[in-house]
């Protein structure tokens, strides 16, 4: 006879062992994918070769855009072209980079390569100015100037989307704090180099040479390799970003609206290119004025040194992002807008004049990062990163276009000082909403 065991001294079967709770789960293909593109803290791992193509794609990209802008005015008025011409050819091209931020942005989002959007757009524009070489009649100069600005309203946020799909979104602000940085070598490197042309060549050779920058720009292009470029716009988020709002299905004006903290930001940059765009036009007005025989290499000077300012700093901006925040460069890139304006409107010395652009340099590296960035914290997990960015790319077209003419009003009827101090209010305006309204974007990483 057996005495059966008590209840609770049963031994354990071998079936009862649940060893399963210590092995961990097999991970489902589509989030081993989304975390390998994210990485440990939202870091990705880029290749040396990646990463120089970037660098010289932003490069030459620069180079490329160079030929399309003072180059014009002195192109069409050597072909014997009327002011009235030359600001109507000015101006659809301006219409149409206005008009086209959105539409471009959306395109980019919906297309399945970064890389062959940014190509596209590299070749259009190397044959908008091949165009303008060969044919500089009306009708092909106004189809060259729609082909040039609906190209870059694809290029730019493409570019953005690229550098933020190679490094993930922790090292999107050094990224593009590199950008930034030989983007603005391009541009002094290119405004030199198109300059011999035109004063030894011709003034066409400018555009040749630019149609002829295509071949690097493509070759840089290729370096990137596509198999490191991550889903930017639909990679897997942590959770809803500050002031960000989920995918909607009832429309994308309505998503976009919903979205406090982009609304919020566009209005600021908005208030920001409207007192920023026409101070250097004032400047140049006020300097020819001043010292008439040194005007022009007084005004290359003021252009020059906001890039040098911009080429030097815009990398410590990009980590001084990641460490500090997006609010704290965003209230120091408002902040020096205001200064600008105030410093004009109190100093008559050209020399000083040209010195004090150095503070829209600060503003340069501040948001030459700073707007991808911001875009790129607010619409993570939304799929709508470049479309928002068109938007905010909207806005700031807004300020910009209504800037000269407001400055113009405050300048005939006022003078100029009243203009400058008129536009340092509204920069003011600007630094108020964001040190109250703007939230901080940035996600505390954890490895």
């Amino acid at each position: 006879m057996t005495v059966p065991l008590p209840k609770d001294r049963r031994p354990l079967k071998p079936r009862e062992v649940v060893r399963s709770e210590f092995r961990p789960r097999p991970m489902p293909r589509r989030e081993a994918l989304a975390d390998a593109a994210e990485g440990p803290a939202d870091m990705k791992a880029i290749s040396r070769t990646s990463s120089q193509g970037l660098d010289g794609f932003a490069f030459f990209v620069a180079n490329l855009q160079t030929g399309f802008g003072p180059f014009l005015a002195v192109y069409f008025t050597q072909a014997k072209w009327t002011q009235s011409d030359i600001g109507f050819a000015l101006t659809i091209g301006s219409l149409v980079s206005l008009l086209g931020q959105v539409p471009g942005g959306a395109f980019v989002d919906a297309m399945r390569s970064l890389r062959f959007a940014a190509g596209f757009s590299v070749v259009a524009i190397a044959l908008s100015a091949f165009a303008l070489a060969m044919w500089p009649n009306f009708l092909i100069v106004i189809l060259a100037m729609a082909a040039h600005s609906a190209a870059s309203c694809i290029l730019t946020p493409a570019i953005a989307a690229i550098s933020i799909g190679l490094v993930g979104h922790a090292r999107a602000g050094e990224r593009l704090g590199r950008n930034a940085s030989f983007s603005a070598l391009g541009n002094a490197v290119a405004a030199a180099g198109m300059g011999a042309c035109g004063y030894y060549l011709s003034n066409d050779a400018v555009f040749y040479l630019t149609a002829f920058l295509m071949i690097p720009t493509l070759v840089a292009l290729s370096f990137i390799r596509a198999d490191e470029i991550g889903p930017v716009t639909v990679a897997k988020a942590p959770g809803p970003a500050p002031g960000a709002v989920t995918p909607r299905r009832d429309g994308v004006v309505r998503a976009l609206l919903a979205n406090r903290a982009l609304m919020c930001f566009g209005g600021c940059m908005m208030l920001f290119f409207l007192a920023n765009a026409a101070m250097l036009p004032l400047v140049g007005s006020m300097l020819t004025l001043r010292a008439s025989e040194t005007a022009t290499a007084l005004i290359a000077a003021c252009i020059v040194v906001p890039q040098v300012v911009l080429a030097v700093s815009g990398p410590a901006v990009g980590r001084a992002a990641e460490r500090w925040g997006r609010r704290p460069l965003l209230l120091i890139g408002f902040a020096a807008l205001p200064i600008r304006g105030l410093l004009f409107a109190y100093t008559s010395s050209p020399e000083l004049l040209v010195a004090i652009q150095v503070f829209d340099g600060i503003s340069a590296a501040v948001f030459g990062v700073m707007v991808p960035l911001v875009v790129s914290d607010v619409t993570r997990g939304t799929g709508r990163f470049n479309l928002a960015l068109g938007a905010v790319g909207t806005a700031m077209g807004i300020g910009a276009a209504l800037s000269t003419s407001l400055a113009g009003i405050m300048a005939d009827r006022l003078g100029s000082h009243s203009a400058f101090l008129g536009l340092a209010a509204v920069g003011f305006a600007g630094f108020v909403m964001i040190a109250l309204i703007m939230p901080e974007t940035r996600r505390s990483t954890v490895a």
